[in-house]
């Protein structure tokens, strides 16, 4: 700052660096590829199914991929949903008619992604379903599997104690109509937010409160209880949510990781013990129905997926975004996108929103018809080449591959991926890795210019 003459010269310098450099520059062509105007969606829950209307909406050719033989996913289980109330099956059954319905959409139940090959635009798709293989081929994918809840095996009697139910099966239940009894415990963070999964699930709470409020609602006589840690209740309509919970009579207690609740009875639960943070005193409340929050985990065909698309996960097993706000929606490898709670925990309004924005970035590259690959890559010297593999490990962007070449196996570039960061090219222990635009002349140009 306020050093115009050390400024001065380094603005020369920058200059004779550049020209020298300029003399060595060869011309560079962006390759341009076309681009198969369908999208493959991965996953049948309410998101995958919004993504998919959205895309075939707007014309485009969509396969919907299902691993179960019904569309629908956690939604089918689940009562109402919250703030709202509204019946999760209203929402459900006109949108897999439109499905079904769609001219553009292909429905694959009972199938599940065993292959892909290629890169935006051809993405080479193999499915396994229904005692035979598909082939096909997409321009881009949605990524929409969903989570699944955790089950609390030997956790407060689970398994074991017969009044002892998940949320998830609560809310079968209360589908059904059946009788919970006078005294229900619901107690939080079950699986959550301990040293083996730290993170919070965020829709667990609300998902408590709102059944809650809806046995109360139904039952104004019963007693229900919450047992929490923390409440996570974001917004102003869960926020509303919660205080009209407890106009309704729900009661909320809270524990600590230290003091967890304590089950009292053989074969079924009769009771919990219960030291209550607020009055600094153990408590002991009769029990009827003891049910388990617990939160989403990733769904178990993450790692298999993560290493056929080549896109990376999270250290819990969810999929991670090339950046949370610059990137959202996207992976680091172009062309491939993810929404809903595949990429975190997320309730239905969320995930919908999120299917709109996959969809959104998805159509880009269809309805343009082609995609340009950076001109700036990376090239291989395979005479220097030692196949070490050093470069396919290291790429961010899953371009480069060992291949046979004679006797020996060679680095191949994808040049339709490579972006050009250069992190092989600095790796590579034989310096057979060069950059278009930044080959080892140029920069040594550059240097001799600075202090030749």
């Amino acid at each position: 700052m306020r050093e115009p003459q050390k400024a001065t010269e380094k603005a020369r310098d920058l200059i004779r660096m550049g020209v020298a450099k300029t003399r060595l520059l060869q011309p560079l062509e962006e390759i341009e590829m076309k681009v198969a105007p369908s999208a493959l969606v991965i996953g049948g829950g309410i998101v995958g199914m919004e993504a998919a209307l959205n895309l075939s909406n707007q014309g485009f050719d969509v396969h919907l991929v299902e691993k179960e033989p019904e569309l629908g996913g956690t939604l089918r289980s689940i009562n109402k949903l919250f703030p709202m109330n509204q019946e999760a099956v209203e929402l459900l059954k006109p949108l897999v008619e439109q499905i079904r319905s769609h001219p553009k959409v292909k429905t694959h139940l009972s199938s599940r992604v065993s292959q892909v090959t290629g890169f935006i635009g051809n993405f080479n798709i193999n499915l396994d379903g229904k005692g035979k293989e598909e082939q096909f081929t997409v321009g881009t994918i949605i990524v929409a599997v969903g989570a699944e809840p955790l089950k609390p095996t030997g956790q407060y009697g689970y398994g074991k104690m017969t009044n002892v139910l998940t949320q998830l099966e609560l809310e079968e239940r209360m589908k059904k109509g059946a009788s919970l009894g006078q005294n229900v415990i619901i107690i939080n963070c079950v699986g959550a937010r301990v040293p083996e999964r730290t993170y919070c699930s965020r829709i667990c709470c609300m998902t408590a409160i709102k059944n809650a409020f809806l046995i109360k609602e139904s039952n104004p006589e019963a007693k229900v209880w919450i047992l929490h840690r923390d409440l996570m209740t974001y917004g102003v309509d869960f926020e509303t949510y919660y205080r009209k919970a407890m106009e309704l009579g729900v009661r909320f207690i809270r524990y600590s990781l230290e003091r967890p609740p304590e089950v009292i009875g053989d074969e079924k639960v009769e009771s919990i013990k219960v030291y209550h943070e607020l009055w600094r005193k153990e408590i002991e409340l009769p029990c009827d129905m003891l049910v388990l929050t617990t939160p989403l985990i990733p769904a178990e065909d993450n790692q298999s997926i993560s290493k056929m698309l080549k896109v990376s996960l999270d250290e819990f097993g969810f999929f991670m975004e090339a950046h949370l706000k610059l990137h959202p929606v996207e992976f680091a490898m172009d062309g491939i996108y993810v929404c809903g709670s595949a990429r975190w925990p997320t309730d239905a309004t969320e995930g919908v929103s999120q299917a709109y924005a996959a969809a959104s970035k998805a159509a880009g590259p269809l309805r343009m018809g082609y995609v340009k690959a950076e001109a700036i890559n990376a090239v291989v010297n395979e005479d220097e080449c030692s196949g070490c593999g050093v470069c396919e490990v290291l790429c961010p962007f899953q371009a480069i591959e060992l291949q046979p070449r004679d006797e020996k196996r060679v680095s191949h570039v994808n040049e339709a991926v490579c972006k050009g960061c250069g992190t092989c090219g600095a790796a590579c222990p034989s310096g057979a890795i060069s950059l278009h635009h930044f080959t080892d002349e140029q920069i040594l140009a550059q240097v001799e210019a600075l202090f030749g």
